[in-house]
């Protein structure tokens, strides 16, 4: 099965000079809490989520008006949408990330994989198997 089979497409993103305060408005009237960060073109800058806002913006006293850019992580694991859904799993696992941004042949956001769309999908344990993977960084010392 290939990325593109499973991924969520209709995938809403943020500027990286978005205030944090609107970018927490978007992921609470669009239910999530991750939203990648795109320039004009949806080149992927980095992701955004609930607990940067929390962890890096709200526990530190920033303004909501905050810029982004101020407290996403830039590091960015993705994958091709043409890709295996197993090298999606894999780069999950290894990066400890429960979710994964799928790029076109551009590297253009087209779509979102989730660790819940690969429970969906459920294919001899391989979605548990990456949930144990990535849930090791909460055991490391």
């Amino acid at each position: 099965m290939r990325c593109e089979e499973i991924m969520k497409r209709d995938i809403q993103c943020v500027s990286p000079v978005d205030a944090i305060e609107d970018a927490a408005r978007l992921m609470r009237d669009e239910n999530v809490g991750f939203l990648p960060v795109c320039d004009e073109s949806r080149q992927v800058l980095g992701t955004i989520t609930d607990r940067d806002i929390t962890v890096r913006g709200v526990a530190e006293s920033l303004p909501g008006t905050t810029a982004v850019e101020d407290v996403m992580t830039g590091e960015l694991v993705a994958c091709s949408e043409k890709d295996d859904l197993e090298v999606a799993q894999q780069l999950m696992a290894e990066n400890h990330k429960s979710r994964i941004v799928c790029l076109d042949s551009d590297g253009r956001l087209v779509g979102v994989i989730s660790l819940s769309d690969l429970a969906q999908i459920e294919e001899g344990g391989s979605a548990s198997e990456t949930l144990r993977q990535i849930s090791e960084r909460e055991i490391r010392t």
